[in-house]
């Protein structure tokens, strides 16, 4: 019957779509921050940083953390949350590609101590005054938009071909 291929589909596609809508979440509520520092005078120093950590977190955090890491797996484990749905994995399904649970427990132990980290961070940024919190939150935002897209990238990527490489690390215990 198609009935489970098509609750896959969409379960792999709410999967994705909801991790990626958190991320876009986050860009949008950045941006704000960014567009408020351009009405601060820059000088050299802030344009430095503003240059050197966009640099450092579009590779640090976009290509190095997304594109190499976090990207491939959440699209890997929505192409078999596609093949392999179940009620609990259908309504959690961004939670379950983000890899929070039917993971190894050093997946969800990374998972959530990265999530602690980013909120740390998060409340240390906002305790900065302008311009400096644009500065600091525009490559923040670029290194999530690459995430992003490199998400987006690789799960429609993986849906055309319906195969997953095996350097995606499809890591699901039931």
């Amino acid at each position: 019957m198609y009935l489970p291929r098509i609750v896959g589909l969409l379960a792999a596609f709410w999967g994705v779509g909801g991790a990626t809508t958190l991320l876009g979440f986050a860009v949008a509520r950045m941006l704000q921050q960014c567009i408020d520092a351009t009405s601060y005078q820059l000088n050299a120093v802030h344009i430095v940083v503003l240059v050197a950590w966009t640099f450092f977190m579009a590779y640090s955090e976009g290509y190095r953390g997304f594109q190499r890491g976090y990207s491939p797996r959440v699209a890997a484990r929505a192409l078999y949350l596609r093949q392999h749905c179940t009620t609990l994995r259908l309504v959690l399904a961004p939670m379950f590609c983000m890899g929070f649970f039917h993971a190894p427990r050093r997946r969800r132990i990374t998972v959530v101590v990265l999530i602690a980290v980013i909120s740390l961070l998060v409340v240390l940024f906002r305790q900065l005054p302008q311009p400096w919190r644009g500065v600091l939150d525009f490559g923040v935002a670029v290194g999530l938009s690459w995430g992003i897209v490199a998400t987006l990238i690789y799960f429609f990527k993986y849906i055309a071909v319906d195969d997953v490489p095996l350097n995606a690390e499809v890591e699901v215990k039931a």
